[in-house]
């Protein structure tokens, strides 16, 4: 057997190979790694949105993970209502939709609204096929504006940007300072 015919059959086996096995092998390196957990974005999707003042997150005692997005005025909460990521999170939790509307009763007065929705998540083994995210056993979207008064002391939880009738700034020395 010659070089080049060793090199010709070496060279088909190798493309043989390729051919046989390489579906397979992509099939594997799709579903190898699961997909993103969508919730872990939405943060960031919030912050993007035209109008939002800001975004924090945090997980309560009892288990439940929390977003507070402040945004300018009702125009704003409604942009995001709106946009593609919250009207597919929308059908995916498939809530009933309001008879009249979102935020139909919350006035068009140009206040800022805060919006918190707080969600709770089963235990990640009873997670839903193809997705890997564990099911969702309570969600929440409350909307709050702010009332006038209220002390910040060396900072304070809303924005800078959200204005606060009546809001009291203590000089940060007022504060008592560990050892």
């Amino acid at each position: 057997m010659t070089k080049r015919t060793l090199f010709k059959e070496t060279a088909a086996a190798l493309l043989l190979a390729t051919l046989i096995f390489a579906p397979g092998a992509t099939a594997f390196a799709q579903t190898a790694a699961p997909p993103p957990n969508p919730l872990m974005a939405l943060p960031e999707l919030v912050k993007a949105s035209p109008g939002c003042l800001g975004v924090e997150t945090a997980m309560t005692s009892s288990g439940k993970m929390v977003i507070f997005a402040w945004f300018e005025n009702k125009k704003a909460a409604l942009a995001w209502y709106y946009s593609q990521p919250h009207q597919m999170l929308t059908r995916m939790s498939g809530g009933p939709p309001r008879p009249r509307g979102p935020m139909a009763d919350v006035p068009d007065d140009g206040k800022p609204i805060m919006a918190i929705a707080s969600l709770t998540l089963a235990r990640p083994q009873d997670g839903i096929p193809q997705t890997g995210l564990p099911p969702v056993t309570q969600i929440a979207i409350e909307l709050y504006s702010p009332l006038p008064g209220g002390l910040a002391a060396g900072g304070r939880f809303a924005p800078s940007t959200v204005n606060v009738p009546g809001l009291l700034f203590a000089p940060e020395a007022t504060l008592p300072r560990s050892k």
